[in-house]
């Protein structure tokens, strides 16, 4: 595939940790959605949620054949550290950042953006809506 896929990601915890979902949104050059999911995970930190989400939204972009990607996310920890601006220091956001590292290897090209929130609505809308079912969502309603 040579469109640029956009890829917006969110994830979020009611109390940190407590019950984590991630919202994740891939879209066309056009700005299609592509592919919308929602995710519980369970209890899990904000932080573990938002890596959660990059991994899954790159895992859907090399599904769908993407070579070029752009991720959008608004976790600035998140984005510093997989531009290697920020040091990662715990050990279980270690293991998810070295997995991310991996998918990210796998672009031929892959630029990382940090999104201010009120631009990363329908990822935070499918996140909440998993927390809220304790489920997967594909649809918004």
């Amino acid at each position: 595939m040579d469109d640029v896929l956009t890829l917006n990601f969110d994830g979020g915890s009611r109390g940190n940790p407590g019950p984590a979902g991630i919202g994740v949104v891939v879209s066309a050059s056009d700005g299609t959605p592509l592919v919308t999911l929602g995710r519980f995970l369970g209890p899990a930190t904000n932080n573990v949620a938002e890596y959660t989400a990059l991994i899954v939204a790159m895992e859907e972009a090399h599904k769908l054949g993407a070579k070029k990607i752009i991720i959008r996310g608004d976790s600035e920890l998140i984005i510093k550290q997989m531009r290697g601006e920020y040091r990662v220091k715990n050990p279980d956001l270690k293991k998810l950042y070295d997995r991310a590292q991996t998918l990210l290897r796998k672009f031929a090209h892959a630029k990382l953006e940090h999104n201010l929130r009120d631009k990363n609505e329908l990822a935070d809308k499918l996140a909440n809506l998993a927390m809220n079912r304790k489920g997967e969502v594909t649809e918004i309603p």
